[in-house]
């Protein structure tokens, strides 16, 4: 692309800016923390320049106090006050900034000192504060924080232990996470968070701008103007969206270099809800993005979500694909794109104006990117009928059953079983029903619904209620947050749903973020397994009748089982037709407590999928695309680093809580 693409381009930008209202809030914001940035900067710099004159100023000035106060943890904060003066470590900040613009310089080479300023400043702008509160994190060789480091198999591998973070003097846009990253999104309402977590900004998720060769993003909502901000103009990029009304596959240009596709859906019902990125870097990494958010400036400023990214190195060389290997991540990522139309996308861009993209067929995914060491597992739903089990344990909750078992995870049944409880927080609430909640709670203990599939469906409509917590918040929350009514357009509870015969109103609890007083868009299921004496019911609510329990799963754990109670209110061969090993899990020196999901799904038949059939050909229903990670959870102290949600979550009180309901709101109602 020359120069009067790129200015063709901007204009574009630029046209579609003027009719974004929501845009100006933003850039006012982004305006105020650049001045403030600018501010602290030169303040640290004058401090360092008068620092040998005056031996003695105090460690409460404005800035190094509001440094001080964002700490991501305390242990760093202690380090910084034993080790160093404040006025050393303003003099390190301010010339680790000079360092940061003089890199950006030698990196961009060709380009101009204004070219270099403006992109450095947008960054700033686009990164809100990230200067404060995302100074010191984790340095992806030594945190053991990431999801990822965490979800080695327990069948072959110990536990790794958790390490504190290690202080790191890039910013957070350079660095690389090999070995995997799970955080909470940075908010502009509860900055610094109250659990001191770090967080991923937008910017930061991207990496410097200038060196993204290429993207493939997905979004349930999109506004086009705003995200192609973050992207320079030349760079291509193949944006994954919702389909309109008619439900049709297709692939357009919406601006210069950026193509624009959507994925099937019959009869145009159901949601294209997968947020995930593929970036593309000039050194030939590759950084794989699994989110909560949608790109909107909403989701990214206004309410929390989650990120799941990794760093993947490129190969030496390219290997041949082994096709026979479909279980993957990369393999499973790569059906992920073929099911969401991205591979015409990609066929039209190499086609036209772009034929030495880094990525030249989808199967290049797994034959030109070394994947050793991305240790969760990849949970999709595709909309659409499958039929069989080698179809329906690609998608839904059949999906997240066959990655349970992959780490070793089912409860296995009968007298030997684990019990499981599952806290599901979400954004959106479905329709329930005793027969669903039970089909998804059996895949949730890693068990097949071959299992009960030909059991009389009269007998399933009259189960109780599995161990299960729906966490929505309830309408007290809503106005106890800071945007209080208002911030709740994106939570979704009808009020003929919640006032319906057979509604499992005793299973909510309220949700509430450990971060601060926001809501939260996060998709997340925390699972613990626990003792037996419990009010619950036990845990096979379904009857197996031709399976026995195994005595491999009899080993008990080293580690201590999360006790969650009510009180604290609270075809194919035999082998394929399951599609995974039938064995249960074996005892190891360090066995998971339970397993964490984070992605897209919010806890909905719609999202999961609905299970029909016999047990010898079952068959799946999926509405919606969907995408989330599964990774297991080793110690009490790992359960409470990942869950988003303040536990043990509060229990409903029924007759005075009520969950939040737009409907019921003056504010939407006027709307």
């Amino acid at each position: 692309m020359d120069n009067s693409d790129d200015d063709l381009a901007r204009a574009i930008t630029l046209s579609l800016m003027e009719h974004g209202s929501s845009l100006n809030h933003r850039g006012h914001y982004h305006d105020v923390a650049e001045l403030q940035f600018q501010q602290d900067l030169r303040h640290a710099i004058e401090v360092s320049s008068s620092e040998s004159n005056t031996p003695g100023i105090s460690s409460k000035g404005s800035c190094s106090g509001r440094l001080k106060s964002n700490a991501t943890t305390p242990s760093l904060e202690t380090q910084t006050n034993t080790t160093a003066p404040p006025n050393s470590f303003l003099t390190e900040r301010a010339q680790l900034e000079r360092e940061r613009l003089d890199r950006l310089k030698r990196q961009r080479g060709e380009e101009n000192q204004d070219e270099m300023s403006s992109s450095s400043t947008k960054r700033q702008n686009l990164s809100t504060l990230r200067s404060h509160t995302d100074e010191r994190t984790p340095t992806p060789s030594t945190s053991s924080a990431s999801s990822s480091k965490a979800s080695s198999s327990v069948n072959n591998q110990k536990a790794t232990a958790v390490a504190k973070p290690a202080v790191s003097t890039n910013p957070v846009v350079d660095q690389l996470f090999w070995d995997g990253e799970l955080r909470p999104t940075a908010n502009l309402h509860s900055m610094p968070r109250q659990d001191g977590k770090p967080t991923f900004r937008l910017t930061e998720v991207l990496g410097p701008k200038s060196q993204i060769t290429f993207a493939i993003i997905s979004s349930y909502s999109t506004v086009v103007s705003w995200i192609y901000e973050f992207f320079e103009p030349r760079t291509p990029v193949i944006l994954v969206a919702q389909p309109d009304l008619t439900g049709q596959a297709g692939i357009k240009n919406i601006l210069p270099n950026w193509v624009m596709t959507v994925p099937f859906l019959r009869n145009g019902h159901g949601c294209q809800h997968m947020k995930f990125m593929l970036i593309f870097y000039e050194t030939g990494r590759l950084r794989v993005v699994i989110s909560t958010a949608n790109l909107i400036d909403y989701d990214w400023r206004d309410i929390e979500n989650a990120v799941w990214l990794q760093d993947i190195p490129p190969l030496p060389q390219s290997s041949p694909q082994d096709h026979k290997i479909t279980n993957d991540f990369p393999s499973i990522m790569e059906h992920v794109l073929r099911s969401v139309n991205a591979r015409d996308a990609l066929t039209n861009m190499l086609t036209h104006e772009h034929p030495n993209l880094p990525l030249q067929t989808i199967g290049d995914l797994h034959s030109k990117w070394d994947w050793s060491k991305v240790k969760v597992k990849l949970v999709p739903s595709i909309a659409g009928k499958h039929e069989g089990w080698p179809k329906v344990v690609q998608s839904g909750h059949p999906r997240l059953m066959k990655a349970l078992r992959d780490f070793g995870l089912r409860t296995g049944k009968g007298k030997a079983a684990k019990e499981l409880a599952i806290e599901c927080q979400g954004s959106s609430i479905g329709t329930y029903s005793t027969q669903w909640l039970n089909e998804f709670y059996y895949s949730a203990r890693g068990e097949s619904a071959e299992d009960w599939l030909d059991e009389p469906k009269a007998r399933r409509t009259k189960l109780p209620w599995p161990p299960v917590k729906i966490l929505f918040p309830s309408l007290r929350t809503v106005k106890g947050t800071v945007l209080g009514e208002s911030g709740g357009g994106t939570m979704f509870c009808r009020a003929n749903q919640w006032g319906g015969t057979r509604f499992p109103r005793e299973l909510f609890y309220d949700s509430n973020s450990v971060g601060g007083k926001v809501l939260m868009h996060t998709k997340m299921i925390i699972a613990t397994f626990r003792q037996k004496s419990t009010p619950f019911s036990a845990p096979s609510s379904f009857k197996a009748s031709s399976a026995t329990a195994s005595t491999k799963g009899k080993g008990k754990s080293t580690a201590e089982p999360i006790t969650i109670s009510d009180s604290e209110t609270e075809s194919e061969s035999e082998d394929d037709r399951a599609g995974v090993d039938d064995a249960a899990p074996s005892s190891s020196a360090k066995e998971p407590i339970g397993w964490a999901y984070v992605g897209s799904h919010n806890f909905t038949p719609s999202a999961w999928g609905t299970l029909s059939g016999s047990g010898f050909n079952p068959t799946l229903n999926n509405v919606n695309y969907e995408l989330g990670i599964l990774f297991p959870l080793y110690s009490n102290r790992e359960v409470e680093r990942v869950s988003c949600f303040k536990r043990p979550p509060r229990k409903y009180v029924l007759g005075e809580d009520r969950p939040w309901i737009q409907e019921e709101s003056p504010v939407f109602m006027r709307a």
